[in-house]
């Protein structure tokens, strides 16, 4: 696979610049960037792989406007083919136009979301106006959940990679850290986003990954109370 490929290429674990850098390499797009993405915590770009990929996630964070911001607010895909169009010009008025400056024609965001969890947007462009046919755009939000996954995995305050084993079990730690957030509001009476606030705390302060710790409260190896210590054992509590 292309991002294990580009971490290989690193010599270190997969992060979310390989992810970037992947997308680039499968899609008729010239760069990529990620930002972290909350309505409770400032934005901040992640990742880019170019000079003017870095730009736009700078410009759209700061002047808080442009389909990244759009693909967060809505969660949904923002297609922007063309920024010449004249109704995206009306929408973005000040984004459109420093984009266009800063070398961007078309521009692709695509929120990171798992289950009611959306971490960041990755966005794609190019130089030129582009159209992702049904395949690409397919390949591309395949890219995201990608993202999605190894951010959610990658300790807080970490740049490398996520502390997994590659991209082949993403898909099934991504079903078990939302199953698991699920199971939390449960036990603490609180909203989803809440509940993966305190399963990513606790996996940091064991210095373990989400995945495993996910995969415990799933098992009803672990179990969050209300009080702050959630209580490890070997059955349901």
């Amino acid at each position: 696979m292309l991002v294990a490929e580009q971490a290989a290429r690193r010599g270190a674990r997969i992060a979310v610049v390989d992810v970037c850098t992947a997308a680039v390499a499968a899609l008729p797009v010239g760069g990529a960037g990620l930002s972290a993405m909350s309505r409770a915590a400032p934005s901040h770009p992640l990742c880019s792989t170019d000079d003017i990929s870095e730009r736009l996630e700078e410009l759209q964070l700061t002047m808080g406007e442009g389909p990244c911001v759009d693909a967060f607010l809505h969660g949904s895909a923002v297609l922007t083919p063309d920024l010449l169009t004249r109704d995206l010009q009306d929408r973005w008025m000040v984004f459109a136009e420093a984009a266009l400056e800063a070398g961007a024609r078309a521009v692709f965001a695509l929120p990171l979301q798992i289950g009611a969890i959306s971490p960041g947007v990755l966005d794609l462009y190019a130089r030129v106006p582009v159209r992702l046919d049904a395949e690409e755009l397919a390949d591309a939000l395949a890219f995201a959940d990608l993202a999605t996954l190894v951010l959610l995995d990658t300790r807080v305050g970490e740049t490398g990679g996520p502390r997994g084993d590659g991209v082949d079990d993403l898909g099934a730690h991504r079903a078990e850290i939302d199953q698991a957030s699920g199971m939390l509001t449960v036990q603490l009476g609180v909203g989803i986003e809440e509940a993966f606030i305190r399963l990513r705390a606790y996996a940091y302060a064991q210095g373990r990954r989400l995945a495993d710790v996910a995969a415990d409260v799933v098992a009803r190896r672990l179990r969050f109370p209300p009080d702050p210590e959630p209580d490890q054992a070997g059955e349901d509590t």
